[in-house]
């Protein structure tokens, strides 16, 4: 498993009771763990490669967009990032005054201005579509909601 990518031992102790039980495996088909499934994410996200291009020592990518995609529609995903936030929150660690992003600090590429206008070709939004910008959406996306 890469390594450079993976949860330091620190991180897993604060992140691992934010998140559901984990089901005891099987008999014959066994279980994968939250902090692999986790890992193998944050590789994902740092890469940006698609789901198949796993590495193997991750275990199967099914598997782990299962479980992720399942994490995003229950809202598990929300959960961890809200209790976070609250967390560093509670040790100062956040300055609500000075986060802020707008159109004086966030500087436009060179080529911003002066490209042709119009609808975009297909190869054009590829950047749109791509696997890092839709799995960061998916998870910071509102759970649906349930109806009763």
């Amino acid at each position: 498993m890469p390594l450079r990518h993976a949860l330091t031992d620190e991180q897993w102790v604060i992140l691992q009771p934010l998140l559901p039980p984990e089901k005891r495996p099987t008999a014959g088909r066994p279980s994968m763990s939250h902090r692999r499934v986790i890992n193998a994410v944050l590789w994902l996200c740092r890469t940006g490669v698609p789901w198949r291009d796993l590495p193997r020592d991750f275990g199967p990518w099914p598997s782990i967009a299962t479980r992720f995609y399942r994490w995003q529609k229950n809202g598990t995903w929300q959960f961890i990032f809200s209790q976070l936030r609250e967390m560093t929150d509670a040790r100062g660690l956040i300055d609500w005054d000075m986060h802020c992003v707008d159109s004086t600090v966030v500087r436009a590429h060179q080529h911003a201005a002066g490209g042709k206008k119009g609808p975009l070709a297909p190869w054009d939004g590829a950047a749109a579509g791509s696997v890092r910008r839709y799995i960061y959406e998916l998870m910071h996306a509102e759970p649906p909601q349930r109806s009763r």
